[in-house]
């Protein structure tokens, strides 16, 4: 029995955990893969206060789970399969456990988001499905190819270029969605080329990738480029992991929040992505956790009290 348990250790959750744990109560964080949640998988963490010099998604995550573990809170690798959430003890159930708790913070974050095309299942983990931070120096001296313009894939794509003999973005807009401190950084690398109103739409290949078929946008004409051993990476947006959470109001898949981080049903938080909400960054997925865990501390006490 549990005061608190959050799913999800990632920076919304682990910012709750310890903003619970550290005032006394009794908390459980349960995370199926790393603490740190997609941000474990970056390349860089930037744009985020006091954040170390060259800090990684790697080192980023341990700093967090140091810092929840020493407040005293919890952490499980454990994937949850199904929650009760309507009764007062609300049950996590795991693959392995139950657990039970007053109160229920959800961090379950996103999902990467596939393009959905020809070849890109088939070379999964042999030239597609990569991570700059993991896959990248193992494409060292070949071409690389970054799908998406946003702030997440232009950074991986300036990370990526120290390793790629030539890098390619491809995004399907007219410019680049990045911020100007990226936009500006992309000019400086000698070896990469933006492809813009410009889709992926199949990869060929036989044991490893070696051509690509972009469509114009606006032309709708194919290019094929040919590239033995490519590697490419993709950034094409994600989707909420609230399907557990059938008795929560969502919108568009995102789990419905008032300023207090509370949903729909008592005693159920929800913080970081897979909340509805215009930003999603670390700054405001800590945001998040800070005021869902002081509000789930004041639930449970308020509970006691009318018991």
């Amino acid at each position: 029995m549990y005061d608190v348990c959050i799913i999800g250790a990632g920076p919304a959750g682990i910012s709750s955990a310890i903003y619970t744990a550290s005032r006394g109560f009794k908390v459980l964080v349960l995370e199926q893969e790393r603490v740190g949640g997609t941000i474990a998988g970056v390349s860089t963490v930037t744009h985020y206060a006091g954040v170390l010099p060259e800090e990684t998604g790697y080192t980023f995550s341990k700093r967090l789970k140091n810092q929840a573990v020493y407040c005293g809170a919890e952490i499980a690798i454990e994937k949850v399969v199904k929650v009760d959430l309507l009764s007062d003890i609300k049950k996590i159930y795991t693959t392995n456990n139950v657990y039970k708790c007053k109160a229920v913070i959800i961090a379950s974050g996103t999902t990467p988001r596939n393009l959905g095309i020809a070849g890109e299942k088939e070379f999964a983990g042999k030239g597609t499905m990569l991570n700059a931070l993991y896959d990248g120096a193992k494409y060292t001296g070949k071409e690389m190819f970054v799908i998406g313009g946003a702030d997440g894939a232009v950074k991986e794509a300036l990370y990526l270029s120290q390793y790629a003999k030539k890098l390619t973005i491809v995004h399907f807009e007219d410019e680049l969605g990045a911020i100007a401190e990226f936009k500006n950084r992309i000019k400086e690398k000698s070896n990469i080329e933006v492809l813009l109103h410009s889709r992926l739409t199949k990869i060929k290949g036989d044991d490893e990738v070696n051509e690509l078929v972009i469509t114009d946008e606006h032309t709708k004409e194919e290019r094929i480029i040919k590239s033995q051993g490519c590697g490419i990476f993709v950034y094409a947006g994600s989707t909420p992991n609230s399907e557990m959470y059938p008795d929560l109001v969502k919108d568009n898949g995102y789990i419905v929040t008032d300023e207090r981080q509370k949903t729909n049903i008592d005693g159920v938080f929800a913080v970081g992505d897979i909340c509805k909400k215009e930003i999603r960054q670390i700054a405001t997925a800590v945001s998040d956790g800070v005021i869902a865990g002081i509000n789930a501390v004041s639930y449970i006490k308020s509970r006691t009290d009318r018991d």
